[in-house]
């Protein structure tokens, strides 16, 4: 990813000021069940919701770019490095062997997580973009050459855009871009027509960081499977929101980072089917990855999962991971998505009634958690900073999704997303803050500019 501290002009923290009011901590119980009952419920479990800036109280609606920890993740790291913090794998002793446990338990919990068939198909990795760039580098390169031809959806964020475009450029072939309709959405008779006989991979995205549209996987992948394409699915921004079962969609490969769905920031999971992992060759070498060396025999790699994790890897980013997926679990998915749909419906409709506000796409036929929004005639990056002037996070800009935005016509968007810990009462917050922009520097001396 590209670290990127937009707008220079933007300052810290402004103290209030005009059309910055006062304010308490927002209420979480003053909803309706769907919206307000699960957060109400579990909000302390989340330290970072007490912290305020400047008195202001912290409204945090940057989900999709990160999720805030709950106590059980934060104390499963700290358990590790308090009682079992040892290098796994290769030490023939009881710590060791421990941390070795604690780790092999994690990858189980993935695998239970996502309806795996088998441990072995989960790969530990630095986050989603770790994943797709391990595939293109491996599994593509074996699979692309000369004229043949890579589909991606014109929705994709970055991380599976550029390392399929990096992979064509290199090998000679050539990027599909399946297009977005006019509503931000992906056929999948589009979809479809994209796959032609030179295609040799397809790479979709299953929720849409920008709209949260939800693209419908098992159908393309089953289209792809007809054509003889494999299919990798970038599922960063599924498995906060949805139950995700990969045999039940099919999918060959499918990546996902685990501070997206409340664990720590460093560490992803590749998903891949036993099959097809087992083909690949190493994407880093080094220990762990080899059953022995010596200067004048050829190296022997052990078998997947390991042959893809070389040197240390981070066993309590794991371990965090694991108890993020069982906090995700233990609320249920039932109760997550009402809550998802609850706060998409409110803000859709409470938003619509703003003068100059339009709501991008559709958000709420497939409530995903995200809502994305232009204030017309004003930078968005104005917006936000506007926004964090009332203590409410959100992003502004393109999201890592340029292209996407391009296709949509807009210079950016204000994104709201939301985590299981919001509620209709910091919305409300958001819709009094919108009543009171006004266009600022970015509006008036750089209009036309904006940042990934």
């Amino acid at each position: 990813m590209t670290h990127v501290r937009p707008p220079a002009e933007r300052s810290p923290r402004p103290l209030p000021c005009e059309g910055t009011p006062a304010r308490a901590a927002p209420d979480p119980a003053g909803s309706g069940r769907g919206a307000a009952g699960l957060a109400a419920s579990i909000r302390d479990d989340f330290p970072i919701l007490r912290a305020s800036f400047d008195g202001t109280p912290l409204v945090y609606l940057d989900n999709a770019a990160t999720t805030q920890k709950p106590r059980a993740v934060l104390e499963a790291i700290v358990d590790h490095y308090s009682t079992a913090n040892g290098n796994i794998g290769r030490g023939f002793y009881t710590l060791s062997h421990v941390a070795t446990d604690r780790y092999e338990e994690a990858r189980a919990s993935v695998q239970r997580a996502l309806g795996a068939e088998h441990p072995d198909e989960v790969v530990f990795t630095g986050g989603t973009t770790g994943a797709i760039n391990l595939l293109a580098d491996t599994f593509g390169r074996r699979l692309v050459g000369a004229g043949d031809e890579v589909a991606v959806c014109g929705m994709e964020h970055n991380s599976n855009l550029l390392p399929w475009r990096r992979l064509c450029e290199e090998a000679g072939a050539r990027l599909v871009v399946v297009p977005v309709n006019d509503r931000g959405r992906v056929g999948l008779a589009d979809f479809t027509a994209a796959l032609g006989p030179r295609t040799r991979l397809a790479a979709v995205a299953h929720v849409s960081n920008v709209l949260g549209t939800v693209n419908p996987v098992r159908e393309m992948i089953s289209a792809a499977h007809r054509a003889g394409v494999p299919v990798v699915v970038d599922g960063a921004q599924a498995v906060p929101h949805r139950p995700v079962d990969v045999r039940e969609l099919g999918a060959d490969f499918y990546c996902f980072s685990a501070h997206k769905v409340y664990g720590p920031t460093g560490v992803g999971v590749l998903y891949g089917r036993r099959d097809l992992l087992a083909e690949l060759p190493p994407y880093q070498v080094g220990g762990g990855t080899v059953k022995g060396v010596a200067h004048d025999r050829p190296v022997s790699y052990v078998p997947v999962p390991a042959r893809l994790e070389a040197g240390t890897p981070d066993v309590a980013g794991a371990v965090g991971l694991a108890a993020a997926l069982r906090y995700v679990g233990d609320l249920g998915w039932d109760a997550v998505q009402e809550h998802d749909a609850a706060l998409v419906q409110y803000a859709v409709g409470t938003l619509r009634e703003i003068p100059r506000v339009r709501v991008v796409g559709s958000p709420e036929e497939t409530p995903s958690g995200i809502v994305s929004l232009v204030v017309e005639g004003i930078h968005p990056y104005d917006v936000g900073g506007h926004l964090d002037r009332h203590g409410v996070a959100v992003r502004s800009g393109v999201h890592c999704a340029s292209t996407f935005l391009d296709d949509l016509g807009l210079l950016g968007t204000v994104r709201l997303s939301f985590g299981v810990y919001n509620t209709t009462a910091e919305l409300d917050l958001v819709a009094e803050a919108l009543r009171t922009v006004r266009p600022g520097v970015w509006t008036h001396e750089h209009p036309n500019t904006r940042f990934l």
